[in-house]
């Protein structure tokens, strides 16, 4: 079994004792149609931090249906591959309600399929919820629990920003932001780094300056992803005892910007695009990622 069925089926697990069959129902076809490259990549850290931290790790376990490190709990190393994925999907839930707002454009006989109507939409929010809170759950107690609160508040400091600026430019945000290519959305994610960097921490003024140039729409939204990849590092490397390089941690802001090319912002199928966070390896060119992303059933 690869990484990405294993950590589906390891998320799977963690939420199938939700209730009503309705709302199961959601949260099951949220997480079938998921991407699942948060959950791979956590595993693909563990297994990079892993060979770092000594030659006595660097095999796989071979007794494991999922290549992991050596010496490792492959079971608990995909229950945390599991609440990365999870948090991802609910943020990503989230992101796409508050975008669509379906109670004010409820769904038409001839536009099901583009929008969901207002009783789905309802159970979207309480899905959203569930997927977030399992996913904190299940890092609760490990050396990421910490980053996973960040990000999520990172998260709603970001679409404030992105309401705000919808408000105030609303022909940017028309269409969801403008529309971005890989260096455009990696000079933007260097800038957003170099800042916090600068700082200590993230700027929690939410005020907006119209008179320099604001992050547009589609880049506050491809914050999501790369602290998601941020937090899978993370978690890779808190599983097998170490902590994240500086190394992988760039690498992980060089795939955000390759595979989230999309708008909205969204990853691929872990099956249709060659990447890694190993920094030795052989760099893939964005063609080699599919810009026709699955769309799951809760977006638009």
């Amino acid at each position: 079994m690869d990484k990405a069925d294993s950590c589906r089926r390891a998320a799977s697990d963690a939420v199938a004792d939700v209730e009503p069959p309705r709302l199961s129902g959601l949260v099951n076809a949220v997480l079938d149609e998921a991407s699942m490259v948060p959950g791979a990549l956590t595993i693909e850290s563990a297994t990079i931090h892993a060979s770092a931290g000594g030659a006595e790790e660097s095999t796989t376990d071979t007794t494991s249906t999922t290549d992991t490190p050596h010496g490792v709990d492959s079971e608990a190393l995909l229950t945390h591959a599991a609440g990365v994925q999870l948090i991802y999907e609910g943020l990503r839930l989230t992101r796409t309600l508050a975008h669509d707002e379906p109670w004010e454009q409820p769904a038409t006989p001839d536009k099901v399929s583009d929008s969901m109507d207002a009783a789905t939409a309802d159970l979207a929010i309480l899905a959203a919820d569930i997927l977030v809170a399992r996913g904190f759950y299940l890092l609760a107690h490990t050396d990421a629990a910490e980053k996973a609160v960040q990000t999520v508040q990172a998260f709603g400091h970001d679409q404030t920003r992105r309401t705000e600026l919808a408000t105030r430019t609303p022909a940017a945000a028309s269409d969801g932001g403008t529309p971005v290519d890989d260096v455009n959305v990696a000079c933007d994610l260097e800038t957003n780094t170099a800042n916090i960097n600068a700082d200590g921490g993230a700027d929690t003024n939410t005020d907006i300056d119209t008179t320099s140039s604001a992050p547009s729409p589609t880049t506050l939204d491809a914050n999501l992803e790369r602290d998601i990849i941020e937090l899978a590092v993370r978690t890779g490397a808190a599983a097998v005892g170490e902590s994240s390089t500086s190394r992988v941690l760039e690498r992980g802001n060089i795939l955000t910007a390759r595979l989230t090319t999309t708008v909205p912002p969204t990853f691929p199928p872990v099956d249709t695009c060659q990447f890694t966070l190993d920094p030795s390896a052989t760099d893939h060119s964005p063609e080699e990622c599919p810009t026709d992303h699955i769309t799951p059933a809760t977006d638009p």
